[in-house]
């Protein structure tokens, strides 16, 4: 059974699971993961995700730690989309594009929330023209811990068509949070295809096969060894889980592991992509939970998602949500010890 409690933090609430070994945060401001605290091989605990030790520290959060990001995560290329032949205009935050819903995105809101079993769910209502986005959207996102795995549900609905791409952006070094780098994990990504980008982070269109590539992770890889192979500052890549069109099947993606603690984090979701992403953009200037300085590569983050810009490539997954419709996906993150 898992143990469930709330406390007030100031402009937020904090709510804290905690399942045999495994203890969550998760954060009313964001909707976000604050920490996630797991054994090592000799029974030692240490919290996993980057963030901060106080609240406040996410009411900026230029970097999304552990919050969930929308309507839409991931880049829309020039931040401009079109809805049954209207064009809607978005703030443009990255480069010339739309990132991660926008300026105050759904990371900004503080979501309500009420208890459930073995959890919380959370919830937020983005009216019609929120950030540009048509539609009045009631969005949830309910955390559940059983046992060793973190189970998160997604679901929304519209009285528009709109187009809707939530994710969680959790940072992990499974070494600790506020390590160094995490050149000495073992990566896995069990996808057969990736979608290349052009210099401003926008896929290309290409879905392309990941044999005989740097972006092949389909067998355990060390971290280091390949970042220093691939060029420009790290992934930032979605990997394609299925082709469009396949049903939402959930299947295991990702497995990382630090031989060093022993820890192993392993992702499933019924999502067709994963963002992997290794923390290329921090440079030292943040200072998170113990005054660590969050540097490049210091952590890495599955976003589990649609892919990148999928409302403007129409052979991509469909990214709109229409009135009527139910928008639901599941992703969980399952923790264990060598």
């Amino acid at each position: 059974m898992t143990e469930v409690c709330k406390e007030e933090r100031g402009p937020a609430e904090r709510w804290s699971l905690r399942s045999g070994a495994v203890s969550v945060e998760i954060l009313s401001l964001g909707c976000g993961i604050q920490s996630i605290r797991t054994p090592d091989h000799s029974g030692q605990s240490a919290d996993i995700v980057l963030g901060y030790q106080d609240v406040e520290g996410y009411l900026s959060n230029p970097r999304y730690f552990g919050a969930v990001v929308g309507r839409v995560a991931n880049r829309i290329a020039k931040g401009r989309f079109v809805v049954d032949e209207k064009e809607y205009k978005l703030a443009i935050n990255n480069g010339p594009n739309a990132l991660h819903g926008g300026l105050k995105g759904f990371d900004k809101a503080v979501w309500t929330t009420e208890a459930v079993d073995n959890g919380v769910k959370l919830s937020h209502s983005s009216p019609d023209g929120d950030e540009g986005y048509p539609g009045n959207l009631n969005a949830s996102v309910t955390y559940r811990l059983e046992k060793n795995t973190l189970s998160v549900l997604y679901s929304a609905q519209t009285d528009r068509t709109t187009t809707i791409n939530l994710t969680n952006h959790s940072y992990f070094n499974l070494a600790g949070q506020g390590t160094p780098d995490i050149y000495d994990h073992e990566v896995t990504i069990s996808a057969e295809s990736y979608l290349p980008v052009d210099d401003t982070m926008i896929p290309t269109g290409e879905v392309k096969p990941v044999e005989k590539t740097l972006f092949d992770l389909r067998k355990p890889v060390l971290l280091g060894s390949r970042l220093k192979e691939l060029p420009g500052p790290g992934f930032d890549h979605n990997f394609c889980l299925c082709s469009p069109g396949d049903p939402p099947l959930e299947r295991k993606c990702a497995r990382v592991v630090h031989p060093g603690t022993g820890r192993v984090l392993e992702v499933s979701t019924t999502q067709p992509g994963v963002q992997f992403y290794t923390s290329n953009f921090l440079d030292g200037t943040l200072k998170g939970k113990g005054g660590a300085a969050y540097s490049k590569h210091s952590a890495f983050c599955l976003e589990t998602q649609n892919w990148p810009d999928a409302v403007n490539q129409p052979h991509f997954p469909d990214a709109l949500l229409r009135p009527g419709e139910t928008y639901t996906h599941t992703t969980r993150f399952t923790f264990s010890v060598l």
